[in-house]
């Protein structure tokens, strides 16, 4: 599932960039085509603030699974064990790093989009 994920994210990426690049190198009128490259920048500015939220949302579930460990390691196995077991809070961990490599593979992308805007922008 981990590989499945990060497999369709980065196809999903690429594919997107790819529409950005064949888009914006097929129109002539610059007009046109600086208008294109100005939506697809508002486009990545709103998904860059989104990924940079869930980083902050990230950041968040890491301070709170890292409390979960030291309080359930003081507990013990009593009643607060049934409740909290080692395998939901490794599931959680694993979700939040897949969740990371997923928010960096966007930036990455959503960044190189922002490149070729601004390189069709610049240029005529």
């Amino acid at each position: 599932m981990n590989f499945a994920g990060l497999a369709y994210r980065f196809v999903s990426n690429f594919v997107f960039l790819g529409a950005v690049y064949m888009s914006l190198n097929y129109i002539e009128n610059y007009q046109n085509r600086a208008l294109l490259a100005l939506v697809i920048l508002v486009y990545a500015g709103m998904r860059s603030f989104t990924v940079v939220r869930s980083f902050h949302f990230y950041s968040r579930i890491e301070k709170l699974e890292a409390d979960v460990r030291r309080l359930s390691g003081m507990l013990g196995d009593g009643p607060v064990g049934q409740v909290v077991n080692k395998q939901t809070m490794n599931d959680v961990g694993s979700l939040r790093r897949d969740g990371e490599k997923m928010s960096y593979m966007d930036l990455f992308f959503l960044a190189a989009a922002v490149i070729l805007c601004v390189s069709k922008l610049v240029t005529k």
